[in-house]
């Protein structure tokens, strides 16, 4: 469908490759058996990722970095107690600059604040190694291009760690679309609705307080893309954004700073509405500020069938679907029972054992997903295969900030989303 003139889209600064850099689509590297892992930032969040990789097969961790040199120790000596080696131990501001210089090291797993993801991991790719950066893995277009260009310039994997990808149920549908289940995907929606209360932390707020936008959008529209397969068969055209306005950020802000707030930028409900080049169209939302139970809004609309998974799952599957995989249905406009549910999500099950599920589960609360995110992540590495996700992914997901604030700053107007890849795929 053309765009009338009066609405042509708001365009971005696409930079021109450099020259003698080519894309890292589809990238693969040797083979690396046994994976060494260092990681950047060992807070709490830190912290978990690397109880998690410890119990991942081939893998050693052999540097911790943090900026308290008191943090790193005591994830040092967690990892011993673990019956690991005991890693190399980093420390301060800028402690990374000496760990990406060790040659021991494969992989540097990044979990600092939001705003050092982009120079630790450019720098990490400088010296030679893969990386894999806590969500989101850059804040605005001149970061995300600065890893995509470093990612290409140097040909190491750049990765986003997002983990809702791997939930069960994602997982599961994302195999009954590529089997034709639903049909052909027409719309698909994702969300963050999760009141962070005492979550808050003075960088994440202060942040907030000065963008509009969706600020967090990787859990919502990472899914999204994967079902569209975006930037493989399908590219994101073009979004509009709208927001409400701050009715609880001031108050908000008081309650985290300790300090008067006469400016709250984003609003407390965020929606942004993406077109793709194949006319399919996604919707995401953003809500971190109004009591509700935890949504990520999931859900996928097809020519032949439906899911959601919130707040409860529902699958609807139109009669010819139903029979491809065995099912009756009494009422083909009736979602499908509970036990029909489970039967077909244990159908397209991912091909993780038991004993992995297991593991996954102690690990991770919710539902195992970070487990199997960096399984997978550290079985790819080790086998020379592709990543799951890419730095186009990175880029794609991440890009939803700035645009939807420049939407939202020109009255909701229609804003171009870049080609990452700058014409390398075939995709409109």
């Amino acid at each position: 469908m053309e765009l009338k003139p009066a609405t042509r889209p708001l365009e971005t600064f696409i930079p021109a490759r450099s020259a003698g850099q080519r894309d890292v689509l589809s990238l693969t590297l040797a083979p690396i058996p046994h994976l060494k892992v260092a990681f950047v930032g060992v807070g709490a969040r830190g912290q978990m990722a690397v109880t998690r990789w410890c119990h991942i097969p081939d893998v050693e961790i052999v540097a911790v970095c943090d900026a308290s040199k008191e943090v790193a120790e005591e994830v040092a000596l967690h990892i011993e107690q673990l019956g690991k080696p005991r890693p190399t131990v980093f420390w301060g501001e800028n402690g990374y600059l000496d760990l990406c210089k060790e040659q021991a090291i494969d992989l540097v797993y990044i979990c600092t604040d939001w705003v050092s993801h982009v120079p630790i991991a450019v720098y990490a790719m400088e010296q030679g190694k893969c990386v894999a950066v806590e969500v989101p893995a850059a804040l605005t277009l001149k970061d995300i291009w600065a890893l995509v260009d470093t990612a290409e310039r140097t040909h190491k994997h750049c990765m986003m760690l997002e983990n809702a990808v791997y939930d069960h149920f994602e997982m599961a549908i994302l195999e009954m679309v590529r089997e034709g289940l639903l049909g052909e995907l027409v719309h698909v929606e994702g969300g963050y609705a999760h009141p962070l209360g005492s979550r808050w932390t003075p960088w994440r707020m202060e942040y907030t307080s000065r963008n509009c936008g969706d600020v967090y959008p990787t859990h919502s529209i990472g899914p999204a893309c994967r079902l569209l397969d975006i930037h493989r068969t399908d590219r994101m055209h073009y979004l509009t954004a709208m927001q409400t306005d701050a009715f609880l950020g001031e108050q908000t802000y008081q309650e985290v700073m300790g300090e008067t707030c006469n400016s709250f930028a984003n609003g407390d409900q965020t929606s942004t509405m993406i077109r793709t080049v194949k006319g399919k169209t996604i919707l995401i939302q953003h809500n971190v500020m109004t009591p509700r139970p935890y949504n990520r809004m999931f859900q996928a609309v097809g020519t032949q069938g439906y899911v959601a998974k919130y707040p409860i799952p529902e699958v609807l599957l139109s009669p010819e679907s139903a029979t491809k995989v065995g099912l009756e249905l009494d009422d083909c406009n009736m979602p499908l029972t509970a036990s029909q549910i489970e039967t077909l999500l244990n159908r397209y099950a991912p091909a993780f054992s038991e004993e992995t599920i297991n593991i996954a589960k102690q690990l991770d609360s919710r539902g195992g997903m970070s487990y199997f995110m960096d399984l997978r992540l550290a079985q790819c590495l080790q086998q020379g295969l592709p990543l799951d996700m890419d730095v186009y992914d990175l880029a794609e997901w991440c890009c939803i900030a700035e645009l939807s604030k420049l939407s939202i700053e020109n009255g909701s107007a229609p804003v171009l989303i870049p080609d990452f890849l700058r014409g390398a795929s075939e995709v409109g």
